[in-house]
């Protein structure tokens, strides 16, 4: 889809009349290490140097990068702001690179940005499964599962191999396994490969004292991303609420401010819907982003529970590309025509 729209070279004639008022970016690590354990994830890791040339392209193009605070501002009376097209920077999940690697990126163009980050994988308590896994189908040549029906064995000797059992594992974790059991059958894996997950995930996060100093920032804000990262769509209300209420809690807790902002785990239609909205709004967070594709236009000032985002993809880490989404010809194409993007 990315690439076709850019090829008609009708993106720039699309830009006036969908590019909307701004964008929300995301981004998830921020690193140059070649030897990340991300490497079947590369879709969630951006270098640096991309990063620093993807502010500075979309601030030739004319875009100002804003707060999450001011993005809301803009958004709620309705107009964008001043006319000219805005762009706020989020990360999600905690990466320490963020603060280690983007910071020094973020310094060097006076750029905002949010990092959403959800206690338990801060706390350790939660696994960061996704890359636990991944590590896993990188550096093996046979994984066991095992499931209700029986022992599994999955061939991932060759790169085509592993994305299949990648595919496989990360299906049967997110809908044959329950919310509840999903880190105890992603610590049965890691154990049956031989892996430490504890040894793995060494300063893969932010700490509390991180997170404590970026607060201080005055270039960050530091949301919510749930309590323990679960998909909320498939909790009970009770415990959806819990998750969404508690993060606010223990965060304001820990860097002694209350934050406004949050992100929906997954974000996608089966992880959030218009339940999670209800109930982020009755949590009090002013926004609330998902993962769907858009770039912001003005209605987008009724429903700030349900942002859309723009992904900044590792796998394509090319400007033009961005400049592509950021005309806007992309979100009806990724929405069934759809340019208002909410859930």
């Amino acid at each position: 889809m990315l690439r076709i729209a850019g090829a008609t070279g009708l993106a720039p004639l699309a830009k006036p009349f969908l590019g909307g008022v701004g964008a929300i970016l995301m981004l998830h690590s921020v690193t140059a290490r070649s030897d990340s354990s991300n490497a079947y994830n590369a879709h969630l890791t951006i270098t640096p140097q991309f990063l620093d040339r993807l502010i500075g392209a979309m601030k030739a193009d004319g875009y100002t990068f804003i707060s999450m605070d001011e993005a809301v501002a803009r958004l709620r009376d309705h107009t964008g702001g001043d006319g000219t097209r805005f762009a706020t920077i989020t990360l999600d999940d905690g990466y320490r690179d963020n603060m280690t690697e983007a910071l020094p990126v973020f310094e060097k163009h006076a750029t905002p940005f949010t990092i959403y980050v959800a206690p338990a994988l801060i706390d350790k308590t939660v696994d960061l499964w996704w890359d636990v896994i991944a590590h896993i189908v990188r550096s093996r040549d046979l994984i066991y599962l095992t499931t209700p029906g029986g022992r599994v064995t999955l061939n991932s000797s060759t790169p085509a191999k592993k994305l299949a059992s990648l595919k496989q594992i990360y299906e049967y974790l997110t809908v044959d396994v329950s919310e509840a059991d999903q880190q105890r059958v992603v610590r049965e894996i890691a154990d049956a490969a031989g892996v430490d997950i504890e040894r793995l995930h060494h300063n893969r996060l932010l700490s509390w004292d991180d997170v404590r100093t970026l607060s201080a920032h005055p270039l960050a804000t530091i949301g919510a991303h749930t309590v323990s990262h679960r998909n909320l769509a498939r909790l009970g209300e009770a415990e959806a609420r819990r998750e969404i209420r508690d993060a606010a809690r223990i965060i304001e807790s820990e860097i002694g401010a209350k934050p406004a902002h949050m992100a929906y785990p997954y974000g996608f239609a089966a992880a959030v819907g218009r339940r999670e909205v209800e109930l982020a709004k009755e949590a009090g967070f002013v926004s609330a982003v998902t993962t769907r594709h858009g770039v912001l236009r003005r209605g987008h000032g009724n429903h700030l529970q349900a942002l859309p985002r723009i992904s900044i993809n590792g796998r394509y880490q090319h400007v033009a590309h961005l400049k592509t989404m950021l005309s806007g010809i992309t979100t009806p194409l990724a929405n069934a025509g759809k340019v208002l993007v909410t859930v």
